[in-house]
């Protein structure tokens, strides 16, 4: 086993491995920015590191400074978390060169997955359905429009690289297609350096869902079932459940296989997520594969009792899974709420400042991983995520009144948080009955649920739609 990890990565996600490096009595290395002098995850640390500048160019994304603390302070590993370098095939490579273990997948495997044209390739090489689509985009606008009548509409414009939603427009008729491929094309190249995107059918009346592998370099592969993840806003989630209210057990048996296929398929160790669209038929499709640990894998853990960073440890330091897939059960449901220091009411937009009054929720099935404190001041130059709020209970209907009882008892006092918008989508009548299907007549939704297009109209919120 490990000795000593180096978390490169900040926030909740820093603390979260911190917390089960500590019970597993592995050392732990803490990396920051100037803006994180004083955050949680250096407080918690064993040892912290100063990298450099606030701007993660500078800091969180600086392979080499990265490196340099990890084998001058004798660390033997390094866990990437999520973002920032955790789906970079070329981080994990000179891990590798400096004799560290990168607790994660292979570069190979994360190259493969990681850019989306060849990772659909790779489904339906190993018989997986895949959405409706191109491999890539050519020049000639007119060879692109009548590919793109082919498809049908409405489709989406997405960026082959990268993901949290950047880089993708949906488009509704031909009018829209060309300013809709520009507008797709210099996203993501500011976003991941790359501009390829690619032309895929956006399924309607949709539901998105992911399954959550586990592969240990033995070659066991085992899923641990699914997360519902279609409330979102701005092609990112914002509420999370497991398991999904629309999930069968026959259905959870045909996606989990599909999604060990996949992964037996790219040769997958670690944990790793496989996402679907399943159409209102139930048929599904696959969308991609993200080769790291998810911001949602609380609801996973809750439900089946597996912690699953500890499981990345475990699996990175050769150890086999001590599971098999008929081992595996699930109990109750659980749901995730992101708390993000942002306002609702004026598009999302970020809100950052100093946290004046905190008041935590708890209580029986609660759970909050956070990198927040009382006087704590959110920064401007990371992703606006305060806290993931849990909760566990025996049924659907259990966990939803936990959650709104852990919402109404969580205060924020200093800056704006999205806790009242949580609310209200808790509280709705469609959410609590399952039913997200789109509202007809609405064409795109400027500051709301866009992929795929899950719409709560009653919710009392100052939010502008945008029709036909």
């Amino acid at each position: 086993m490990f000795k000593k990890i180096l978390i490169a990565n900040r926030g909740e996600i820093a603390v979260r491995i911190i917390r089960a490096a500590r019970e597993m009595k592995i050392q732990t290395v803490a990396v920051y920015s100037e803006c994180d002098r004083l955050s949680l995850h250096v407080r918690f640390a064993d040892e912290a590191y100063f990298l450099g500048p606030s701007p993660a160019l500078e800091s969180y994304l600086d392979i080499k400074k990265i490196l340099f603390v990890a084998t001058s302070s004798g660390c033997d590993a390094i866990h990437p978390g999520y973002g920032f370098l955790s789906e970079n095939p070329e981080f994990a490579r000179q891990c590798c060169k400096k004799k560290l273990r990168f607790i994660g997948p292979s570069a190979e495997s994360m190259e493969l997955m990681g850019e989306k044209i060849v990772a659909r390739r790779t489904a339906s090489q190993a018989g997986i359905s895949i959405v409706p689509g191109t491999n890539t985009i050519q020049e000639d606008i007119t060879h692109t429009e009548k590919v793109a009548r082919d498809i049908g509409y409405p489709l989406m414009v997405k960026a082959a690289a990268g993901g949290g939603g950047k880089g993708m427009r949906l488009v509704f008729s031909p009018k829209e297609l060309e300013s809709a491929i520009r507008d797709a094309q210099s996203e993501a190249q500011a976003a991941f350096g790359n501009a390829s995107v690619y032309l895929e059918k956006f399924i309607q009346s949709s539901r998105h869902i992911e399954i959550q592998v586990l592969a240990d370099g033995h070659g066991n592969i085992v899923h641990l079932g699914e997360r519902e993840c279609s409330i979102q806003r701005r092609h990112q989630k914002v509420i999370e459940e497991c398991p999904s209210p629309l999930m069968t057990s026959e259905l959870r048996s045909q996606m989990g296989q599909a999604a060990v296929k996949i992964a037996r398929k790219c040769s997958y160790r670690n944990a790793g997520t496989v996402e679907f669209i399943v159409d209102s038929q139930q048929n599904f499709f696959f969308l991609e594969m993200n080769t790291r640990l998810q911001v949602e894998h609380p609801t996973t853990e809750m439900v089946t009792g597996i912690d699953l960073v500890k499981r990345q440890i475990k699996i990175a330091a050769g150890e086999k899974l001590d599971f098999q897939q008929q081992d595996i059960y699930w109990k109750g449901t659980s749901i995730e709420c992101r708390v993000y220091a942002e306002d609702p009411e004026n598009q999302f937009f970020p809100s950052p400042g100093t946290i004046k009054k905190l008041q935590r929720p708890s209580g029986p099935g609660v759970r909050e991983d956070s990198g927040i404190y009382e006087g704590y001041t959110v920064p401007i130059f990371y992703d606006p995520l305060l806290s993931k709020l849990v909760v566990w209970g025996e049924n659907r209907s259990e966990a939803i009144r936990r959650m709104q009882q852990a919402l109404g008892e969580y205060q924020i006092s200093g800056i704006m948080t999205n806790i009242n918008f949580l609310k209200s989508i808790l509280n709705n009548d469609k959410f609590t009955s399952a039913d997200c299907s789109p509202v007809a007549g609405l064409k795109t939704l400027d500051v709301f649920f866009e992929d795929p297009l899950v719409i709560f109209p009653s919710i009392k919120c100052s939010i502008k739609f945008i029709s036909t």
